[in-house]
């Protein structure tokens, strides 16, 4: 299971704010590419790419989070719906449900999620889900 700090940027290597600082500059529209953010601030791209789904202000790991999750159920009735009460339970809101039809008696999902008001972690929230029978490769995608 992940663990998360808060940690004073002093502490930390300089490509982190960067990666934050060109992560800022594309969202904005200031820089119309990665290659152009990553130049404006002094990495490269393979820095930018290493940390950008690793590294967030303080303010936006904790209140305006997302997540994708993906997994696969078995096809049996009521897992999906033990699934969402458990998403449910953490108080973590749904924004999207991706399934696909069932191949080979396990069905693919991506659920998308805001997790600003959620109780508990995301790793938990896995646990959560990893647990309830009929669920397999319960994997975060992303989280933003």
């Amino acid at each position: 299971m992940s663990k998360y700090y808060i940690v004073d940027d002093s502490l930390l290597p300089e490509a982190f704010g960067k990666v934050i600082e060109a992560r800022k500059m594309i969202d904005n529209g200031e820089v119309r590419n990665v290659s152009e953010a990553v130049k404006k601030v002094g990495i490269s791209r393979a820095s930018y790419y290493k940390y950008k789904d690793y590294v967030y202000e303080a303010q936006q790991s904790s209140w305006q989070r997302k997540a994708v999750i993906s997994f696969l159920l078995s096809h049996k009735s009521g897992i999906l719906s033990k699934v969402l009460n458990s998403i449910s339970n953490r108080d973590a809101n749904i924004l999207t449900i991706n399934q696909n039809i069932p191949i080979n008696d396990s069905a693919s999902v991506v659920i998308s999620l805001d997790l600003s008001q959620m109780d508990g972690t995301i790793d938990e929230l896995i646990a959560d889900i990893s647990a309830i029978d009929g669920t397999n490769k319960v994997n975060l995608v992303a989280v933003e």
